[in-house]
């Protein structure tokens, strides 16, 4: 699926990676993230494809495990449903400060929800 983001983008990135620079935060709006999602019962494998990784994450829904963001930064938590929408709730190992996520099928499209520290981003992937 391919992306799109907000005009939030920006103040998300300062505000959860503090200490990024401007061309960094640039270079994160152009990333070319492309997201592949499969689904076995509760378990799930996210691969991740973007100019800066490539990544396959497997996990189960409500069951605890570490993610490392793409600047290093280690997060712990867990994915559930709400509904035909799933929810991430993660916790900063660095500052104990809560990144909540949200990704929901919209149409053709995905619809990645993030809330982090009071500042709330959105990020659209397009059926590719």
């Amino acid at each position: 699926m391919r992306n799109s983001w907000s005009r939030w983008l920006d103040t998300w990135i300062v505000s959860l990676f503090t200490g990024v620079n401007m061309v960094k935060r640039k270079l994160a709006a152009h990333d070319n993230l492309k997201i592949t999602l499969e689904q076995t019962g509760d378990k799930f494998v996210v691969k991740e494809a973007s100019s800066f990784r490539t990544l396959d994450l497997e996990f189960t829904l409500g069951v605890t495990f570490e993610y490392a963001l793409a600047d290093g930064t280690m997060l712990s938590g867990s994915w559930g449903m709400e509904g035909d929408m799933m929810k991430g709730t993660f916790t900063r190992k660095d500052n104990g400060k809560v990144l909540t996520t949200t990704r929901a099928i919209v149409g053709e499209e995905l619809v990645q929800s993030y809330s982090y520290d009071g500042v709330e981003a959105k990020r659209i992937f397009k059926r590719g």
